[in-house]
């Protein structure tokens, strides 16, 4: 894209973004974006092949580099998330991994809020140490604890806000500005607020991913992530790893995920609404011991999800009592509700985190975390609430 494009689009409101950020036409004027399903790439000389190795010329070489589907989906959400550059992956999952290791190295340190998604804490705890990369866990709650965790070698901290399943938040600006002071630079997993709830580069996140599986496709279809951050991070830093180990973001499923960031905003505001809806009324029943949701009054850091948020999210969590049989006993009993371990679908999906997404913790240390063999996590979908409060009722009988 020529620079008049680019800066045309930089003064466009963010729902213009999401529509048509980063798209390009070919030369049939197609309005929807072309799915540019191919691995490779011709040249009209051994010249242009060899100016585009050097970098010199910035047309495409290879889908694992970069694909013309791909970069308008990359180029769309750097825009909706005010980042200067962005890499679609593979999965979630792969974002996480390569954001961090692109930027350690042997001898590093990094710090890690200690709720976290298991496969996160899986990397931070057992990934990391293997290459010579140390780790410490905090309290992402407590400032004194993120203060206390810097060394002279600390490089990175990496959290989640809200976090999963838990929905504790942690104050963004507070932490990078401890982070900063360190030399050192904030990883956000902002997958639970999405850019629309939480707009993480102003409060002082470096590099943000995303599991673009969730909220952004929104329909359990494709799996896909993205890394965001400055220009010079993704030429300097990120470029030589992703080029090299492979974890892009395939053509058809960036396709998906340009279509999913259309309707996002429309998508997650309803969810939104039905998400407080139904928190509101978890805390109305009975044999519930606790509901956690950033946006309802009850929740302990309410105020700070006022300050740093637009709302508290599509994720509800709440407890039950009588521990894992009970907990089976409400899943088993739901007929609309369905268990699964995904979230941000527009079909409301609910799972029991001891036993699946953070079932390789030991009990002491769900325990720690506030992960409680009672707890239950539940995305909600787009479903009238009527019809969800009904089959949750079902679940309560259960108990």
């Amino acid at each position: 894209m020529t620079e008049s494009i680019e800066a045309r689009e930089e003064s466009w409101g963010p729902r213009t973004r999401m529509v048509r950020g980063g798209t390009r036409r070919s030369e049939f004027g197609e309005t929807s974006e072309a799915m540019y399903l191919n691995s490779g790439f011709v040249y009209d000389s051994p010249e242009t092949a060899a100016a585009r190795f050097k970098g010199e010329d910035d047309g495409f070489i290879y889908s694992r580099y970069g694909n013309p589907t791909v970069a308008m989906f990359e180029r769309r959400l750097a825009l909706l998330d005010g980042a200067e550059a962005c890499f679609a992956t593979a999965t979630g999952m792969a974002a996480v991994y390569t954001a961090l290791m692109s930027m350690l190295r042997a001898g590093d340190h990094v710090v890690a809020s200690k709720v976290l998604f298991g496969s996160c804490h899986y990397i931070i705890s057992e990934l990391l140490p293997r290459y010579g990369i140390a780790t410490s866990f905090v309290d992402g709650a407590d400032l004194d604890q993120w203060r206390a965790a810097m060394r002279p070698e600390t490089k990175a901290v990496f959290f989640e806000t809200p976090a999963n399943p838990t929905t504790e938040l942690i104050d963004v600006s507070a932490v990078a500005e401890i982070t900063h002071d360190a030399g050192a630079r904030v990883v956000l997993d902002n997958v639970f607020a999405t850019p629309i709830l939480q707009r993480s580069f102003e409060l002082g996140a470096d590099v943000v991913v995303y599991s673009a599986t969730k909220h952004i496709d929104g329909q359990g279809r494709c799996m896909g992530g993205a890394i965001l951050g400055t220009k010079a991070y993704y030429t300097d830093e990120l470029m030589p790893l992703m080029r090299h180990t492979g974890p892009s973001l395939s053509p058809f499923n960036a396709w998906v995920m340009l279509k999913g960031l259309e309707t996002l905003e429309l998508r997650l505001w309803r969810m939104c609404d039905n998400t407080l809806d139904i928190a509101r009324h978890l805390e109305t029943v009975n044999s519930v011991e606790r509901v956690l949701h950033p946006s309802l009054e009850s929740h302990p850091q309410h105020d700070l999800c006022k300050r740093q948020m637009a709302h508290g999210g599509s994720v509800v969590s709440f407890v039950v009592p009588g521990g894992k049989d009970a907990a089976f006993r409400f899943l088993n009993a739901l007929e609309l509700i369905d268990i699964s371990n995904n979230l941000g679908d527009a079909k409301t999906l609910i799972t029991h985190p001891a036993t699946t997404t953070h079932q390789r913790l030991k009990p002491e240390e769900r325990a720690e975390i506030g992960i409680g063999d009672g707890m239950l996590r539940l995305s909600v979908g787009l479903e009238d609430t009527i019809d969800l409060k009904a089959d949750l009722a079902r679940g309560f009988a259960a108990l």
